[in-house]
């Protein structure tokens, strides 16, 4: 049986979208993280979704049909670790889709004693199920979601009233 993991595909610039909706259309399983901000110009301002990684959108599939990808207009080329295709952990693709759930942090204090470094995982609030490495600056604990298949990361400010840690295996 084939096995389906996460793979990165690089597009051209600005055409994220195009692709996403292309390989969607022909029953291929992606993600595409969006962040909505607002564009402030000299005479308005306007909400706009943008990709939260530039160029960049997520393909479940297995490695033997990944190349069928190429063919489609927006595809620059598929990211690779080591000479394979770099596998994105499902984790980091939920890690992902928490960040972009909400935006919200509340003030709570914690009786368990964490470590900069540790593995953490949110145990309540809108980034619940988030699993990071803490790290913490000038009395505010921070975790850092991070995706180590693309050597890339994300800060939040969380409680630590919300965190727990992960026991390692």
């Amino acid at each position: 049986m084939e096995e389906f993991n996460w793979y990165v595909v690089k597009t051209t610039a600005r055409s994220e979208k195009r692709v996403h909706e292309r390989l969607r259309k022909d029953g291929y399983e992606t993600y595409l993280p969006l962040l909505k901000t607002v564009k402030i110009w000299s005479d308005r301002k306007k909400k706009v979704t943008q990709p939260l990684i530039p160029s960049t959108l997520f393909i479940k599939t297995s490695r033997d049909n990944l190349h069928d990808v190429y063919p489609y207009q927006g595809v620059s080329s598929i990211l690779n670790y080591l000479s394979k295709p770099a596998v994105v952990k499902e984790h980091e693709i939920n890690n992902l889709r928490i960040l972009l759930q909400q935006e919200a942090e509340g003030e709570l204090e914690t009786i368990e004693q964490l470590q900069e470094g540790e593995t953490v995982q949110v145990t309540r609030g809108p980034f619940q199920g988030l699993i990071a490495t803490a790290i913490q600056t000038e009395q505010k604990f921070r975790v850092v979601v991070e995706l180590h298949s693309m050597g890339t990361g994300f800060v939040v400010n969380v409680p630590k009233s919300y965190l727990r840690k992960v026991k390692s295996k």
